[in-house]
């Protein structure tokens, strides 16, 4: 099973340890492959209320039955939408192979990501995501290197920390094709995303270790009053820098990590219409996971110039080309009971401040929500889930849209 589905799995099911074993091994001449992966479907239920408009921060999360947009004028006031949908986690199935050639451990891995949902009647989903294809090689001595796609190093550990990783969190009223719920993405943390790049990894000293490494360069972007995707005239002229350090330790009463990570991108002005200096987006975090026997504690922040809110870049510039500042962060308490469930509670929210030139009070200011969960190992693989989500949103002018959405369902991990 390839690193960041060991780390969702262990940072999800702290009462699992096996879960985050391998996968399927198959040695192969002189590679080892590991098939692994996972399946996960849950039946929710979203009742959304308020009609008020608010554009960006892709508020689909509040959404209603149509489209999952809070916009939704065919559906204003109370809505309740029910789905069978794949949760945070996508579907997952990964291969990856290791060898050791000329003092060098090599590997590769490539993921394909189908989708539970289906929309309509006579015909399937056309999406499918493919979300890592990547090689690496190092020595332990060295460090190792990373060419291909794989999640970001921004913000990444916040989304691997985030409990409803194994279940739902946000976005079950909406509803197309492959695309998943959106967890704590956006009330909390901005998504790290699937990024192509070139990363460095150091041994680890006593704990500590660090990543630096180039992504690919991304435009901003835009969210309209039907959730799609627009280019603001302004793009990436060159590639990100990222980084991260951290320390993680065991062996004593309290184990646990501490991280903090950044971002940093040249934004290109990339219009006919208005005259405008090159500009950086830049953004900082910081983390902390502690362990306390059965007791879990995570807490998170960051704070960004010209990031955006939810997704990278999305909503980080006025039609003008102004920047915009953003924050937010989480907490999150679980505690794993003698029946080997865990209990979780989590809190987050994401702000976006408006620009001193704007008067757009439809703007997105906030996004928030609140968290129970439960997730019941039935067996080593198996794990049952149950969450209740409570979400609000509110644009520049104070208006705002709620959801409650109630998920049932079960992830396999192999």
């Amino acid at each position: 099973m390839n690193k960041n589905i060991k780390l969702a799995v262990a940072g999800a099911v702290l009462a699992l340890s096996a879960s985050a074993n391998a996968g399927i091994i198959i040695p192969a001449g002189d590679w080892t492959l590991d098939i692994g992966g996972n399946v996960n479907t849950f039946v929710t239920n979203t009742r959304a209320s308020g009609s008020a408009t608010i554009t960006g921060g892709y508020n689909g999360f509040v959404g209603g039955p149509n489209t999952g947009n809070v916009t939704d004028t065919t559906n204003t006031g109370d809505k309740n939408q029910s789905n069978i949908t794949t949760g945070l986690l996508p579907n997952y199935l990964s291969v990856s192979g290791t060898t050791r050639q000329n003092d060098l451990d090599v590997a590769f891995t490539i993921s394909i990501q189908p989708g539970t949902s289906t929309v309509a009647g006579g015909r399937q989903s056309s999406q499918q995501e493919n979300r890592q294809a990547f090689l690496t090689f190092g020595d332990k001595s060295w460090g190792s290197i990373k060419l291909g796609k794989d999640l970001g190093v921004f913000a990444g550990t916040a989304i691997l920390s985030d409990m409803t990783l194994l279940g739902v969190g946000s976005g079950a009223g909406a509803l197309a094709g492959n695309t998943t719920t959106i967890g704590g993405i956006g009330t909390g943390y901005i998504y790290a995303d699937w990024k192509a790049q070139a990363a460095y990894t150091s041994p680890n000293f006593s704990g500590f270790q660090f990543t630096l490494a180039a992504t690919q360069g991304w435009n901003t972007i835009a969210n309209d009053s039907t959730n799609s995707l627009a280019t603001t005239g302004r793009s990436g002229s060159a590639p990100a820098a990222e980084g991260q350090l951290s320390y993680t330790f065991t062996g004593g009463a309290v184990t646990g990590k501490l991280w903090t990570s950044g971002i940093v991108q040249k934004v290109n002005h990339n219009s006919t219409s208005i005259s405008l200096d090159d500009d950086r987006a830049q953004a900082a975090d910081i983390g902390a996971t502690l362990n306390f026997g059965d007791i879990g504690v995570t807490g998170y922040a960051y704070k960004a110039d010209g990031l955006g809110t939810t997704i990278q870049f999305m909503d980080a510039y006025t039609a003008a080309g102004k920047q915009r500042k953003s924050d937010g962060g989480y907490a999150q308490v679980t505690y794993v009971m003698p029946s080997k469930t865990k209990i979780g509670l989590a809190y987050g929210i994401s702000n976006l401040d408006r620009n001193s030139t704007e008067v757009n009070t439809n703007l997105v200011k906030e996004n928030e929500r609140t968290t129970l969960g439960l997730y019941h190992p039935l067996t080593k693989h198996l794990n049952l889930v149950g969450e209740y989500n409570d979400a609000r949103s509110q644009n520049q002018a104070g208006a705002e849209n709620k959801a409650r959405t109630l998920s049932l369902g079960a992830i396999l991990f192999f």
